[in-house]
């Protein structure tokens, strides 16, 4: 019975909002000729300050647009999107991260702007294998903000205290394991660990698989065996000390000053490109990225969108939203404000025009993605709906196993019932 009011109540209290409303998203244009846009991202203090910096610019270049913003930090962003959501009260214009996008373009409250591109968006000079990442269901859902591509991030100092001159030319599995055996040898970790879905994707990726099927209602392998060698690997690093057990790795886990690369305990980090100018900063020392380990590393690399703008279904000015989505993409004097820091540009003649303006860190970043890209191959579909449970899964039971609480092919076992169950919702 108590069940029953609070629904009608809910859903009273949604007819309400709905009626109150001017039928979601910001207002048309008026009589004047003057818009309103809402625009909304998640970030840091200084994104902030340079997105409203961008807004600005684009204000004094078209005086009858008015622009509202929404801000937060990344787990309340999402916290008051969902109700937007619900009310479809969204703004017009959204940054949309690869985690969530299925999600919003399967509930409908993304538009497809596809009709958009090469129209208010241009996407003349774009990678086809970098625009095709905000595809969904042959729809064009996002548009990146920017690229990354995963990398080795090192120290070369510590690498030759290690006793190794240089990463080895097309590194293996193999050979990354071995020098994780020196660093050991010599006090060191190689690296820090690896984010489990991310790496364990890129391995999949490599066999010409993937971490998720087609239809996003399964996982994209069948033989558990691959599993249990990839993070049978990444448990003996731990054993034979050339990474940090889960107790230490949790203590500075994304404090990037306690990192043991920064207290040079560690030799270099996995991780993504637009990770790079930060760590940079803080260790305060000349750092180096390689490639991926391979075999068939060109098939296991891909451009990541490091974010999505998307355009709400609610919006009443998606027209003016697309003008704004492609300010971004291609206005020279914005991407000096920008300069790299939600990704590489995608317009390559943005890159080459910012290229002056860039510390010398961000220029390792933009030459590495450059050399990355042709190698790259296309991307995976997005994850599909249910895709943060699945990673909470996957990183419940990597934990447990590099605790050494279960054997690898325990924790294949029960990875594959979890996620199955998770995504299984998505038949």
């Amino acid at each position: 019975m108590v069940k029953k009011a609070i629904f009608l109540m809910m859903a009273a209290l949604l007819v309400f909002t709905a009626a109150c409303s001017s039928g979601g998203g910001s207002e048309q244009g008026s009589s004047d000729g003057s818009v309103t846009l809402r625009i909304a991202w998640w970030g840091s203090d200084a994104r902030h300050e340079y997105t409203q910096k961008v807004i600005d610019l684009y204000k004094s270049k078209n005086p009858n647009v008015k622009i509202d913003v929404e801000y937060a930090s990344f787990d309340d962003y999402w916290k008051k999107l969902a109700p937007q959501a619900a009310a479809n009260q969204l703004p017009d214009i959204v940054q949309m991260d690869i985690s969530y996008i299925s999600q919003y373009a399967q509930n409908g409250q993304l538009e497809d702007l596809a009709p958009y591109l090469g129209n208010q968006i241009k996407v003349d000079d774009v990678s086809e294998n970098v625009i095709s990442t905000g595809v969904i269901n042959g729809k064009q859902y996002g548009v990146p903000a920017g690229v990354n591509v995963l990398g080795f991030q090192y120290d070369p100092a510590l690498l030759k205290k290690a006793g190794v001159d240089a990463i080895p030319d097309n590194m293996t599995w193999e050979s990354y394991e071995a020098l994780g055996k020196q660093a050991a040898e010599k006090g060191l970790y190689l690296d820090g660990g690896v984010a489990p879905d991310i790496f364990f994707h890129y391995f999949l990726r490599t066999k010409g698989l993937s971490l998720y099927n087609a239809e996003g209602t399964g996982l994209g392998y069948d033989d558990d065996q691959l599993f249990v060698e990839f993070f049978g690997l990444m448990r003996r690093m731990i054993e034979q000390g050339a990474a940090p057990t889960p107790d230490v790795a949790n203590q500075t886990k994304g404090i990037i000053e306690e990192s043991d690369l920064v207290k040079e305990k560690g030799i270099g980090v996995w991780q993504w490109s637009n990770q790079f100018v930060a760590l940079q900063q803080v260790a305060n020392r000349p750092l180096e990225i390689a490639p991926m380990p391979g075999p068939d590393m060109e098939k296991g690399l891909y451009m990541q969108p490091s974010m999505y703008w998307g355009v709400t279904s609610n919006s009443k000015v998606k027209e003016e939203a697309a003008k704004f989505i492609d300010f971004w993409v291609n206005d020279v004097e914005a991407n000096k404000l920008i300069k790299g820091e939600r990704g590489v540009p995608i317009s390559g003649a943005i890159k080459e025009a910012i290229a002056p303006e860039l510390s010398d860190a961000t220029k390792q970043v933009f030459e590495f993605v450059a050399t990355m890209e042709p190698k790259a191959s296309p991307m995976s579909s997005p994850p599909p709906v249910g895709s943060p449970e699945v990673i909470s899964a996957l990183a419940d039971v990597v934990e447990e196993l590099n605790f050494g609480k279960i054997t690898p092919e325990q924790a294949a076992e029960t990875f594959r019932k979890n996620a199955e169950s998770v995504l299984a919702n998505n038949k």
